[in-house]
């Protein structure tokens, strides 16, 4: 399960930042999670809760978000944002379709409790 070593990376990060803003806890984390991505967002969650423990998001809520497929159909010219990895048009049921985004995997937000005289808490 590779969601377990992208949340080794992910506390890594995390841990930085909270390091540069001299943050006492991290109380959410926001992440993307494209449809086309290749993580699981449920072990992703899993493997957040298990690996936090002793960190400074020990208390941190895992929020995660999906980026959608954005499909564009070559025939009927409509695009749309699928939640799924699915390549047929919904709308005229064409294979001749074009994907793009739904790839990613981005930290989008940071919530920080942090000590008087440093950053905002928030990046």
């Amino acid at each position: 399960m590779h969601e377990f070593s992208i949340v080794q990376n992910l506390l890594d990060l995390i841990e930085r930042y909270a390091r540069k803003n001299r943050a006492e806890r991290v109380t959410e984390i926001v992440v993307s999670v494209g449809v086309l991505s290749g993580v699981e967002p449920h072990l992703l969650k899993v493997a957040f809760d298990t690996f936090k423990e002793g960190t400074v998001a020990e208390s941190a809520e895992l929020v995660i978000e999906i980026e959608k497929l954005d499909l564009r159909c070559r025939d009927c010219g409509k695009v749309s944002g699928l939640e799924e990895p699915r390549f047929v048009c919904p709308f005229c049921g064409s294979l001749n379709t074009e994907a793009s985004g739904g790839d990613g995997l981005i930290l989008k937000r940071l919530e920080m409790e942090c000590h008087e005289g440093s950053a905002e808490g928030k990046n």
